[in-house]
């Protein structure tokens, strides 16, 4: 009977996991007519094999910038991951513990991201643990919020102004999700990206900009770059909490979680 109760609760759950998608009737953004639709030329097409450059003001980090003010909550834990660190402690190494990255930290790590544009949508991997991102380009809106489902990378959506693709995204999860070491995401993160093109197509230029105001207050802004390496592809890796137990950041009294 137990069975039979958790099946049907999940088949009455799974309209409102659709909804976060398209609206009824609509098409997804792999479906052929979809595909097919009439549309400007983008400006570019970043398909191809991305990693980030690093190098002088291009780290991988979403450090918080000059004179940032947290909220007292957000504060506390900054405080808790300094005091960790001071003492060589790793603070809530999470990554380590399989959870996802998420946005913004995916983008940046030391692994490549694939990406595959298409008119309708862009699909990034990034190798580490083959995360998936999707950016929506066929012209729907933000699921309504009352029926969301939050993620990790959130829902984003782009669209495109002259020579920069614009991707808003929100909707993210909070739990075991960071913006950098001690600085943590809420549900109320919002993520806007300006995305170019230079350097003949080589480099891809972002600029971010976020707010999450039960985290911090304004806005903080990071630009980052990264180089296409046409001789990469990624390649499938998973992360196995069973042979991580070797990690320090797994059992150690030095891992503060």
């Amino acid at each position: 009977m137990r069975i039979f109760a958790i099946t049907i609760s999940f088949l009455l759950y799974t309209p409102t996991l659709s909804a976060q998608f398209q609206p009824a009737g609509s098409l997804g953004a792999l479906a052929p007519a979809n595909i097919a639709r009439p549309r400007p030329k983008p400006p570019f097409d970043i398909t191809g094999t991305w990693l980030h450059g690093g190098g002088e003001n291009n780290g991988f980090r979403f450090s918080p910038p000059p004179g940032f003010k947290l909220t007292p909550q957000a504060q506390a834990i900054y405080d808790e991951a300094r005091k960790a660190q001071a003492e060589g402690k790793v603070y809530h190494d999470d990554i380590g513990q399989c959870w996802p990255s998420g946005l913004p930290i995916l983008m940046t790590r030391v692994w490549p991201i694939a990406m595959i544009q298409l008119p309708t949508a862009i699909f990034m991997i990034q190798e580490l643990m083959n995360t998936m991102r999707v950016v929506y380009l066929d012209g729907r809106e933000h699921t309504d919020p009352d029926i969301a489902v939050p993620s990790f990378n959130g829902e984003s959506i782009g669209h495109w102004e002259k020579d920069a693709l614009v991707v808003d995204t929100r909707y993210f999860v909070a739990e075991h999700h960071w913006i950098d070491s001690g600085v943590p995401a809420s549900d109320a993160l919002h993520i806007v990206e300006r995305i170019r093109l230079t350097n003949e197509g080589k480099t891809m230029e972002i600029d971010y900009t976020a707010q999450d105001p039960k985290v911090f207050e304004g806005e903080w802004k990071w630009t980052k770059r990264w180089q296409r390496v046409d001789e990469r592809d990624i390649a499938e890796v998973e992360c196995l909490p069973d042979l991580n137990d070797h990690m320090p950041t797994t059992h150690s009294n030095a891992n503060v979680r």
